[in-house]
């Protein structure tokens, strides 16, 4: 089983993508902004590496305006050697990637406006892929689109959008269930008519239900339209914002909930694709909750969550320090819960600045002139943003990697 995440990276600096309006998209502009957005992508793959995410999604806007004729740059000639070099990076370490074009793309539109910009759109994507050498195991999810009042007809006219497609895009195209028009079964029947492969989305599938099968078995009859081509099946694994309209994506994962979700799954040679806003960090902790009990997972993901623990809850800081102390254990359940419940608490004033004063112990001897500064921020009462900016450049003058690697940071770049 392995676990990844969906198009950004939170808590690694120069990860970011950049984009223009089209009103500003002049080729040089652009050729600039995609350099820049290849090379986050490419950080991205070092950060997934170094913590064994081997499932990864790549943004859309990875190519800015790459569907759109503001675009007119041939930009998988232009950036073919740093394409190359970003597939051979994933292919030799095992990274699965893919693609999954907006809702704007809809093949089975009445419109054949849409359907041609659709169409457009999936090329775009099949090239990008194309261009890193991704093999065919490599996809490009998409829902089937709207119902137009007649779903019947809908779902035919997907079929016959969907043959018209090159073959490039065909062998890359799967589909999955969504959380309003078209239930698991419905996507089924197309899959398994068309040879198509199924992505089962979980929460999708608990907002649209179908109940004829259970969760369990739905999975396992999305699992038989992969074939050995197609690499692993893959599922779509996201949690319900409890505060927000049903399908609403979750700020993080519950690991306990995740764990309870491996136990009802057919096998264990699935590729999960967790779908979350804190995206890669909630990817490493279920990672960690399923995977060979090893402490000093724990003890690294401590590494980089310890200040910003510190800052929302001392208490829990306390307690995670404790259940750390014993090396033969591995906690990761409980360790995960104090800190879901510790970054729930609100920052107070006191407790920031004690965190900030905690960060500052690296420097205080080895920068004393910046120690008025610093004074001068935690004496302040505002959000401490100042001071962490300060911080952060301190520990980037002096190459503390520790704190580099800090979520502590997280909000400043």
């Amino acid at each position: 089983m392995r676990i990844g995440y969906a198009c950004l990276t939170v808590g690694v600096p120069g990860t970011g993508f950049r984009t223009c309006t089209a009103r500003n998209a002049a080729p040089e502009v652009l050729s600039e902004l995609i350099g820049s957005n290849l090379r986050s992508l490419d950080k991205i793959l070092d950060y997934n590496i170094e913590n064994r995410i081997e499932i990864f999604r790549i943004s859309s806007d990875i190519i800015p305006f790459g569907s759109h004729p503001a675009n007119t740059l041939r930009w998988w000639d232009e950036f073919g050697e740093e394409l190359k070099s970003i597939g051979d990076k994933a292919n030799s370490n095992g990274i699965r990637l893919s693609m999954h074009p907006g809702q704007y793309t809809v093949l089975n539109s009445p419109d054949e406006d849409v359907v041609k910009r659709a169409t457009e759109d999936l090329m775009y994507h099949s090239r990008f892929l194309d261009a890193i050498g991704a093999g065919p195991e490599c996809k490009m999810v998409l829902h089937i689109g709207g119902v137009y009042g007649d779903k019947e007809e809908a779902m035919e006219r997907f079929v016959r959008n969907r043959r018209r497609l090159n073959n490039s895009i065909r062998r890359r195209l799967v589909i999955e269930n969504d959380d309003r028009h078209y239930t698991v079964s419905e996507v089924l029947s197309i899959g398994e008519n068309e040879g198509i492969p199924v992505v089962f989305d979980n929460l999708h599938h608990r907002v649209n239900r179908d109940d004829s099968q259970t969760e369990g078995e739905w999975i396992a009859s999305c699992g038989r339209t992969w074939g050995e081509d197609d690499g692993p099946q893959k599922l779509h694994y996201s949690q319900q914002d409890p505060g927000k309209r049903p399908g609403s994506h979750s700020a993080t994962l519950n690991v306990n909930e995740f764990v309870r979700f491996c136990d009802i799954l057919p096998n264990r040679n699935v590729d999960i694709m967790a779908e979350v806003k804190d995206k890669n960090l909630s990817a490493v902790k279920c990672i960690n909750a399923t995977s060979t009990p090893e402490i000093q997972r724990l003890e690294r993901e401590w590494a980089r969550y310890k200040y910003l623990v510190l800052e929302h809850s001392p208490r829990r800081y306390q307690k995670i320090r404790e259940l750390l102390k014993d090396k033969s254990a591995y906690p990761v359940l409980e360790f995960y819960r104090l800190i879901d419940d510790a970054l729930a608490a609100p920052v107070t004033q006191e407790n920031a600045v004690n965190a900030a004063q905690h960060v500052w112990g690296y420097f205080k001897r080895t920068d004393p002139g910046s120690k008025a500064d610093f004074e001068k921020g935690v004496g302040k009462g505002d959000s401490m943003r100042s001071v962490k900016r300060l911080l952060w450049k301190l520990a980037e003058r002096r190459q503390e990697r520790y704190l580099l690697d800090s979520l502590y940071f997280a909000e400043i770049y």
